[in-house]
């Protein structure tokens, strides 16, 4: 089971993954509440910003294959 901080950094990886605005602030919120880093923070975004970029990367792949 992860602890709080654990917790709302995989939120704050996600909500960046999502593209959620919203997410995105009431997570790091959270974070700093429960006692998370700068470096944490900036950590979990980097994280999601990867996610992010490789779930993009095959759709774009997907849909040059499909318009081909």
């Amino acid at each position: 089971m992860f602890d709080d901080k654990m917790t709302e950094l995989v939120a704050i990886g996600a909500s960046v993954a999502a593209n959620c605005h919203p997410c995105v602030k009431f997570h790091v919120a959270k974070a700093r509440e429960v006692g998370a880093s700068k470096e944490e923070i900036a950590e979990a975004v980097s994280v999601g910003k990867m996610v992010r970029k490789g779930a993009a990367g095959k759709m774009d792949e997907l849909t040059s294959e499909i318009l081909e």
